[in-house]
């Protein structure tokens, strides 16, 4: 379908990222656009018996910039993170004070949630018994805390919650945002998502399944559209985009970085971890971002891929891009995996991703996909080897495909 021009126009006005590679939006971008690697061995704990031994963590964060250390003690690290990339985007674009609170809302995308603080408890549980375990056990864990405790932060006293579907929350969290601006329910969303999931529990089960890249080299680990490629780097972060309805931020003199123009939301409604293998979903999610977008062949158009660099996805991922676009345009557009230098933040990758079409529509720079020094014949158009390229894009699209077959594609424009 075309866009509705009866819907309320929905535009960013501000960002804030805690990442592999900054903690801020500047840092994460300059990044980025260098082909910095935020990949090395894991920290957080002891890998000596775990297959994978590499994650993208987030470095030298400091959570007592942003919260008391005796709140900061009665909350999870994927918590932290949130909070501290919602509080960079609100300083960004100055919305506080310029909205009616009851019309401020919170749509953030956690995949996971407090499993740090689940394997904590569970640690007590089993070996002090169930006196031991923390009475704010629950409410550290829970995925809602994270835009629950942005809320409280902020005033925001609209609708507070968030988008769980695995990989494709932060993107579907803000695709969520923007309809609910389009339909009048609220004139700004914090948005965005975060994960912090870098644990014993879920690297062993990562890998146990196959998922994860068993690479000891941080610059042969995530390989997105490379034949050597075997799987996933976990990362953690968060990113916070700022959603504005576009006469609140017009009126109010705010910076506009572009604007939201399309949304994509399908289920592939085939394998619990799986892609579909005709790339039904992930096609038609971005046919309908596009559609939305009011998308034309003379468009040069950016695609940030959701590229986990497993070897299934992102053959499946160039399929779709072929099927919605139609193969001569798929071949004109640039295509790049920032996860090459961030790993899959999970619950944030949408939200880093975003970032990074915003951003590259803003300065007309594509961030390059590193690493990709054989490419796999099967993952065929041009998704800028090693380094970053100057151009005139007019559209950028953002990829998100989650487990449970969920997908999601969000198209930005500049204004």
């Amino acid at each position: 379908m075309k866009m509705d021009n009866a819907w309320k126009r929905v535009v960013v006005t501000g960002l804030g990222a805690v990442t592999p590679v900054g903690n801020n939006v500047a840092d994460t971008w300059e990044s980025l656009k260098n082909g910095k690697n935020g990949i090395a061995p894991i920290t957080l704990f002891d890998t000596t018996d775990f297959k994978a031994k590499l994650g993208a963590e987030v470095k030298d964060f400091n959570v007592l910039d942003y919260m008391e250390k005796a709140e900061s003690l009665r909350s999870d690290r994927f918590t932290h993170l949130a909070v501290a990339a919602a509080a960079q985007a609100c300083a960004d674009s100055g919305i506080e004070g310029n909205v009616d609170p009851e019309r401020f809302s919170v749509y953030y995308g956690v995949g996971i949630g407090g499993m740090a603080t689940f394997e904590t408890e569970h640690t007590k549980l089993m070996e002090r018994g169930p006196k031991r375990v923390s009475p704010l056990f629950v409410p550290m864990m829970i995925p809602n805390m994270a835009p629950g405790t942005i809320a409280i932060k902020h005033n925001c006293q609209g609708p507070a919650m968030p988008a769980v579907t695995a990989c494709a929350s932060g993107s579907n969290a803000i695709g969520e945002a923007v309809r609910l601006i389009r339909h009048g329910y609220a004139d700004a969303v914090i948005s965005g998502g975060v994960e912090s999931t870098i644990t014993k529990c879920a690297v062993a089960g990562f890998s146990n399944m196959q998922a994860l890249s068993t690479a000891t080299d941080p610059d042969a680990a995530s390989l997105p559209f490379d034949k050597r490629r075997a799987g996933f780097v976990i990362g953690e972060g968060s990113v916070a985009l700022i959603l504005e309805e576009y006469e609140h931020a017009k009126a109010r003199g705010a910076k506009i970085y572009g604007e939201v123009v399309g949304y994509g939301s399908t289920c592939d409604a085939h394998h619990i971890t799986a892609p579909h293998p005709e790339a039904r979903g992930g096609a038609k999610a971005m046919e309908q971002a596009m559609a939305e977008a009011n998308y034309t062949e003379s468009d040069v158009v950016y695609v940030n891929a959701h590229g986990t660099g497993t070897p299934m996805n992102d053959k499946i991922e160039t399929m779709a891009v072929k099927k919605s676009m139609g193969e001569d345009a798929a071949r004109r557009a640039y295509i790049s995996s920032t996860k090459s230098m961030t790993g899959h933040m999970l619950g944030a990758a949408g939200a880093i991703e975003a970032m990074a079409c915003i951003l590259a529509l803003r300065d007309g720079i594509i961030p390059p996909t590193i690493n990709l020094n054989e490419p796999d014949p099967e993952c065929d158009l041009n998704y800028v080897p090693h380094t970053a390229v100057k151009a005139d894009i007019t559209l950028a699209l953002s990829n998100s495909l989650g487990f449970g077959g969920h997908n999601a594609c969000l198209a930005f424009r500049k204004i």
